[in-house]
């Protein structure tokens, strides 16, 4: 369980390393038992990656820089504090326009293939 290691442990995202995830994609991980966050610092350019989630939804929040992010084919304009609900099952992907395009998604429950990268009290 990832709760009991986080009680009273406070993080900046500044102190978690970034994973380089793909060319023009680099990202952080902070998870509990209940709900994960997912920082994506993304360059304009980068390889798209179209795709879906079919057991949960997705919650995105731009942080800096602008993308247009899709869903199910319909252009999303986005800047700093746009937030977008994608739904379970939605096809959908980010194309920085303006970079770095700096997107948290946040997801709940976790995701299961993103827990082994989440940021643990001790780790560098």
């Amino acid at each position: 369980m990832l709760n009991p290691q986080l009680y009273r442990t406070s993080v900046n995202w500044d102190d978690i390393p970034a994973t380089e995830v793909r060319p023009g994609v680099r990202r952080k991980v902070y998870a509990t038992d209940e709900v994960l966050f997912a920082w994506h610092e993304l360059s304009v350019g980068m390889d798209l990656n179209p795709h879906h989630h079919d057991d949960f939804d997705q919650l995105v929040l731009i942080l800096g820089g602008r993308c247009n992010y899709y869903v199910d084919g319909v252009p999303h304009p986005m800047g700093p504090g746009s937030l977008l609900l994608v739904p379970r099952g939605a096809e959908h992907y980010i194309e920085p326009t303006e970079g770095p395009c700096i997107n948290v998604d946040v997801f709940a429950p976790p995701r299961a293939d993103f827990l082994p990268h989440a940021w643990r009290p001790g780790q560098g």
